[in-house]
């Protein structure tokens, strides 16, 4: 099988195209969430907090000087950051639990009995005829 053959197939099959789907759509999700964060839920707990705005809290470890920018330790940027992970992992954590639910009541409720083939309908008409006689 050459390398371009075996390239469709890999790109065809459902896993990979759901893959991709997933992917885009959680870069989305991510920015939904990282901008709850930071316009959101940060003022909010900065306002409480005295009005600390979380994204310039920071540790300088060496000042600006001429061209060269300062060194910072961007404590605040880490905090929103490890808020807006919680935030995803949490509503993973709801999806899969939503979806486990859902599977557990498929596999819960039997599928229905298959109809009888053209032949077993044949042959219970025949028995039946001649139990008839």
């Amino acid at each position: 099988m050459s390398m371009v053959k075996e390239f469709k197939e890999f790109v065809s099959k459902g896993n990979v195209v759901d893959l991709a789907v997933g992917v885009i759509i959680g870069a989305a999700f991510g920015k939904i969430v990282s901008s709850l964060v930071d316009d959101i839920v940060m003022p909010p707990i900065g306002m409480v907090l005295g009005g600390v705005d979380f994204s310039k809290m920071a540790i300088t470890l060496k000042e600006a000087a001429g061209d060269k920018p300062a060194v910072l330790i961007k404590y605040g940027q880490f905090i929103n950051v490890v808020l807006t992970f919680l935030i995803v992992a949490f509503c993973i954590f709801i999806l899969v639990k939503a979806v486990n639910i859902m599977r557990k009541k498929e596999a819960a409720t039997p599928p229905p009995p298959a109809a009888p083939s053209k032949e077993e309908v044949l042959l219970t008409e025949i028995r039946d005829a001649l139990r008839a006689k």
